[in-house]
């Protein structure tokens, strides 16, 4: 009778957790290679002052680590959507430490996206949220430029500044600045950093 073996790769994240519950440090490596576009998406509709978007991923890759490490398979709820959680309420602790810390009206977080993974919102807040979004994003669209709305675009995508210079072909530190200038652009036009 031959045994049967699977490659790391091939097993469900839920089946995975069970292993790193297990000890197999395998297969956590393997849960954050899967989660690391979705970590970054998380992270780039935030703003954290005194910090930069390495700081944000690095909180996001925090909560992913807390998730994979506390996932409970008998509360009846998927991997996907409890490591979506983690990785949000970790990056927004942090903005709201900094915030704190700092004093400082523009230490407010910047959401341009709705949530990547699911919602507890009911189907008309959904809809509302949705409209809202494709509102802002359209009226968002017009103050930017070309080069902005393609960086943009591939921002929230998640695709790192060297994957966007390759697609825009300008450099890394342009795309930089182009996000930088959206980033601000976004500020000025929901008044986010306006104080109250």
């Amino acid at each position: 009778m031959s045994k049967i073996t699977f490659q790391i790769s091939e097993y469900n994240d839920e089946d995975l957790c069970a292993l790193v519950a297990d000890g197999q440090r395998d297969a956590e490596e393997e849960l954050v290679k899967r989660y690391l576009r979705p970590v970054r998406v998380c992270a780039r509709p935030y703003f954290l002052a005194g910090g930069d978007s390495e700081d944000l991923i690095q909180e996001a890759m925090f909560g992913l680590l807390k998730a994979i490490r506390e996932f409970d398979p008998s509360h009846d709820v998927q991997f996907k959507t409890f490591a979506e959680v983690c990785i949000r309420n970790r990056i927004r602790s942090a903005v709201t430490n900094a915030a704190r810390s700092k004093h400082a009206p523009l230490n407010d977080s910047v959401p341009i996206e709705s949530p990547m993974l699911g919602s507890e919102a009911s189907p008309e807040e959904l809809y509302i949220s949705r409209e809202e979004e494709t509102e802002r994003l359209a009226r968002l669209g017009q103050q930017l430029s070309p080069l902005e709305r393609k960086v943009l675009n591939l921002f929230l995508l998640g695709l790192s500044y060297q994957e966007i210079s390759e697609q825009v072909g300008r450099s890394t530190k342009s795309v930089d600045n182009a996000v930088q200038r959206i980033r601000r652009k976004v500020a000025g036009s929901f008044g986010v950093f306006s104080e109250s």
